[in-house]
């Protein structure tokens, strides 16, 4: 028996057809004569459903949107997912949570019944080349308009199934943007451009959804445009507004358990694309001993995020991934202090993202073991590290001396 389609429609709609599973007989009848559900089909497929033969043809164009929508796009949640101020879309069994950026709220739509919500996550993940059914009851993949897709079934999904949808910004955000809206303050932007200006290699470190990638695309976004940036990802997200990108993203293997590749592969041949900045999206593993090295190797500007709770947690996890690439650790270090200059920490709050602190990477004690010093904090301005930093600045002729300002 089939189970009724979910109704999620505003007041005014045309409720009574598409509830009556008229989304069902079209998809029925295209699977029958072998029909693509192009948007004249599906119209035409529509108007000759007897549940909407007495509407007029606005509201048979509206009705066959979301029938189209149901078949081929997001369905339900493709209204949320086109709004530009929602950053995340979640499932949980029926229910719907949206984020725009000030942290989640419970969006008045929800699913009719949990079959729904599964059909729409495998109909997504078959899109995007990804197997998601009882066998393999979990898929992480990316549409086609670049949003981001995770999937889980029950009964892993023990109320599920669960869907989350990070969606991607078509118009990256600007540095003008990020001080707009008061994720970096006006004085610290200009520091942020110097950082860019020196070429100086830093890493973007936070939580998940803190905004890492959003803030590392809009600083490569102001490299200059005489510079090629080669990205190097797991999944492809920095979208930065630069003329010279060429981007490198991993593969997962076959059903037969080959052709994967990986990062660490990416990172050794990103070397040879002549890259004047190379990017890693995410440090998570082995790759940032090749990353460490090519930093170490004239490749000079570099940049890349990593999950971190604070500034200070920054060197044991870069430790922690080194071991994993067979470095011992004092060379680890070595490698890390020559390698990276500044570390910017982004935080996620109630009233948005913000760059959290500023820090830079030196060497301390006997063992000469990488330590992050603050130079900056939104909460205490200037920190033991502002001196480092700017001398650091100046020594490859960007003096940015007033924009730290007195330590409080």
């Amino acid at each position: 028996m089939s189970v009724p389609h979910p109704v999620l429609l505003g007041p005014g709609s045309d409720r009574t057809a598409t509830g009556t599973g008229i989304t069902e007989k079209v998809r029925h009848r295209f699977a029958v004569d072998g029909v693509p559900p192009t948007a004249d089909a599906v119209v035409t497929a529509v108007k000759e459903d007897s549940s909407v033969s007495l509407l007029g043809d606005t509201a048979v164009r509206r009705v066959a949107d979301r029938v189209r929508q149901d078949l081929v796009g997001a369905g339900p949640l493709a209204s949320l997912l086109a709004d530009p101020a929602v950053t995340d879309v979640l499932v949980n069994g029926t229910e719907v949570w949206v984020d725009r950026g000030a942290g989640l709220h419970r969006a008045p739509k929800a699913f009719g019944h949990p079959d729904d919500v599964r059909r729409l996550a495998q109909r997504l993940a078959a899109s995007c080349g990804r197997r998601l059914d009882d066998g393999r009851p979990y898929a992480d993949a990316y549409l086609p308009d670049g949003t981001r897709l995770h999937a889980v079934l029950p009964p892993v999904a023990t109320s599920g199934p669960y869907l989350s949808l990070r969606t991607f910004r078509q118009r990256p955000f600007t540095l003008a943007d990020l001080v707009r809206c008061g994720t970096v303050p006006p004085q610290i932007g200009r520091l942020l451009t110097a950082v860019v200006e020196a070429r100086l290699a830093y890493l973007v470190v936070g939580g998940t959804g803190s905004g890492k990638t959003t803030l590392l695309s809009t600083l490569l976004g102001m490299v200059p445009a005489t510079e090629r940036i080669v990205l190097v990802e797991d999944a492809a997200e920095l979208r930065p507004a630069h003329p010279h990108v060429v981007a490198l993203q991993t593969r997962t293997s076959n059903v037969e358990g080959a052709g994967a590749v990986s990062l660490t592969d990416l990172v050794r041949q990103a070397l040879r694309m002549r890259p004047d900045r190379l990017v890693v999206g995410e440090c998570r593993g082995a790759e940032v001993v090749d990353l460490l090295g090519a930093l170490n190797t004239g490749h000079e500007g570099g940049a890349g995020t990593l999950h971190a709770n604070a500034l200070g947690d920054v060197p044991a996890r870069l430790e922690a991934l080194g071991l994993l690439g067979g470095l011992p650790r004092a060379a680890l270090h070595a490698q890390v202090v020559a390698a990276i200059q500044v570390i910017l920490e982004v935080r996620r709050e109630a009233r948005g993202r913000v760059l959290e602190s500023i820090g830079v990477l030196v060497p301390a004690g006997e063992q000469q073991l990488a330590t992050v010093v603050p130079a900056w904090q939104r909460a205490r301005g200037a920190g033991p590290g502002a001196t480092t930093l700017t001398r650091a600045l100046a020594d490859r002729g960007v003096r940015v001396a007033p924009v730290l300002g007195p330590r409080r």
